[in-house]
């Protein structure tokens, strides 16, 4: 089978120039949106992956079409091909059963893993910056006062939770978490 997929970006953007590129090469099925190429989960796009199998064909007007983050298209594209499905764009004259749309492909792996290294580089060197100037990372400590004081509140039963968690600054989630610490370590002892 054939699917062909569209997207753009906005309501208020037409499909029509890619729905003409389309029509001229033909598809059996056609799904299309309007909907942010910097989302991962579309809709359109999860409804391609879920219909499209071996041996069929994805179409697309432009590779850009799958998203904005170079990332994201070379792992659609890579796992469509993993399936035995083959991938055209029209715009990039893509096809991943010629040599050049293998080698395209190849192309695009080596800039998204570039992409992969510097992310993880500039985090390293920032979290590293931070540390010479004497940020403390992660999460900060919970007092252990505050976390008693909390409890204590709960157990007397004359205030909600959201009252506890404003009187004692402790979050909610952090409060419930010690409350079911709490009972589960009741359970173990009985």
């Amino acid at each position: 089978m054939r699917i062909a997929y569209a997207r753009v970006s906005k309501e208020q953007q037409e499909l029509a120039r890619q729905l003409d590129a389309l029509e001229k090469v033909g598809y059996d099925r056609l799904i299309q949106e309007k909907y942010t190429g910097t989302k991962k989960d579309r809709e359109g796009l999860q409804k391609v992956l879920d219909i499209i199998r071996e041996g069929d064909t994805l179409i697309v007007e432009s590779i850009s079409r799958l998203g904005r983050n170079t990332l994201d298209i070379l792992t659609i594209i890579e796992d469509l091909t993993n399936q035995g499905i083959i991938f055209v764009s029209l715009k990039e004259n893509m096809d991943t059963t010629t040599p050049t749309g293998k080698a395209m492909l190849g192309m695009m792996a080596v800039i998204a893993q570039l992409e992969r290294d510097l992310i993880v580089q500039r985090t390293k060197e920032g979290l590293e910056s931070a540390k010479a100037r004497g940020v403390k990372l992660g999460r900060p400590k919970m007092d252990d006062q505050k976390v008693t004081d909390a409890l204590r509140l709960y157990d007397g039963g004359q205030h909600s939770i959201k009252d506890i968690v404003r009187i004692t600054g402790i979050s909610q989630g952090k409060l419930y978490k010690e409350i079911n610490k709490r009972k589960a370590e009741k359970v173990l002892e009985n």
